[in-house]
Parts: structure tokens; sequence; C-alpha cells
């Protein structure tokens, strides 16, 4: 069933890079560079447009950006391997895990193993689908510059934008276009000021 949020999701992950730029201040004390200010400035600013929109907070996509953000901060100061980060994680999570759905299962509101052949070997493909793009994701970071990896990230959610705008057909308003404009706007000021911080400078003569 659709909810005609992919929309408001892929929002949320256009969201994280700016997301992650307040937690740097805020955690770590970095300090911005110009372009970054005005790219946070107009983050804020989009937010405000859609919430107004809305008519409410667009709690999904700020839900998203702030998980997110947090995740990569907590394991960029955790500094440990990729396998080794998410074996914890996973070890972390799986007594909640485990637990919960043993209660499905007791209540008889279980779907693994319990419904058709099909659903279950869904279910047990979420995780080698969720596990192999973030092994992949963890082996190219150390093979590909920053940069590069941060502008190839912007690709998920302009596909997720694409797939709600294009294929389910949600509607975008006039507000909707603003709010997003002003959140690409920002990551375009964010993507070259990145390119211009790495760019080697000529040696002196």
């Amino acid at each position: 069933m659709f909810t005609d949020r992919v929309i408001e999701a892929a929002l949320g992950y256009f969201v994280t890079p700016l997301v992650s730029i307040a937690l740097g201040i805020v955690v770590s004390g970095e300090r911005l560079r110009r372009a970054q200010t005005a790219a946070l400035g107009l983050g804020a600013v989009a937010v405000v447009v859609l919430a107004v929109y809305y008519g409410s907070f667009p709690w999904i996509a700020l839900c998203l950006s702030v998980t997110f953000g947090s995740y990569s901060m907590l394991r960029k100061l955790a500094d440990v391997g990729t396998a080794e980060g998410l074996t914890v994680e996973t070890l972390v999570r799986l007594v909640p895990a485990l637990a919960y759905l043993g209660a499905l299962a007791w209540t008889g509101d279980g779907a693994f193993a319990e419904r058709d052949l099909g659903l279950t070997l869904l279910l047990a493909a979420a995780g080698p689908v969720t596990a192999v793009p973030l092994l992949l994701f963890g082996a190219c970071v150390t093979r590909m510059p920053l940069t590069t990896v941060g502008l190839l990230q912007y690709l998920v959610p302009v596909l997720q934008f694409l797939v709600g705008w294009a294929l389910l057909g949600e509607h975008m308003t006039v507000a909707r276009w603003t709010g997003f404009a002003l959140v690409w706007l920002a990551l375009s000021l964010l993507a070259g000021d990145a390119l211009r911080a790495t760019r080697p400078r000529p040696l002196p003569a």
C-alpha cells in the first residue's frame, strides 16, 4: 500500500548533508565556510516553506535526515572498520528484534514462514539486500575521493524523487517545487564548495 510519502522521504535524504553540517557545528565545534553557511540557511528556509505547505512539520523528512545524519556522526566518532561496525550494530539490535518477532509470532501477527512462500522469501532477502550495499559503500569510501562519494550520494534522493513524481504520480505543488528548489540550491552550493576545497593548489614558483 502506497502512502504518497516517497517524495517526502526523498526530501529527507536531500536534507541529510545539511543536518550533518549542523551536527558538525554543535558536536564537533566545526567552523563553517561562507558557502556552507548559505547552504544551511537555505535548507532552513526550505523546511519552513514545506512546513507551511503541509500545514504541519515535515516529520518524515526531518526524522530521516536527523537519524541518518546522527548515524553518520556516530560512525565517524566510533572510528572502526566497516565490517566491525556493521557487526556491532547488528548485535546491538539482535535481542530487541528477536523479542519483537517472538511477540508477533505469539500473537499470530507474524508474517515470516506463516503466510505465503513469496512473502517469506522477500523477508529473508531483506538482510542481504540491506547488508551488502552497506559493505560495498564502506569499501568504496576507502578507494574514492570523498567529494566523489558525496556527489554520488545525491543520486539516491534524485531517483527516489523521480519514482515518487514520475512513476507513482505524487502531486508536486508550487510550494513543494519551491521547497525542493531551495534544497537543491543549497546542495549545489555545498558541492561547489567541496570541489573548490579539495582542488589541488598550484605550487609556489
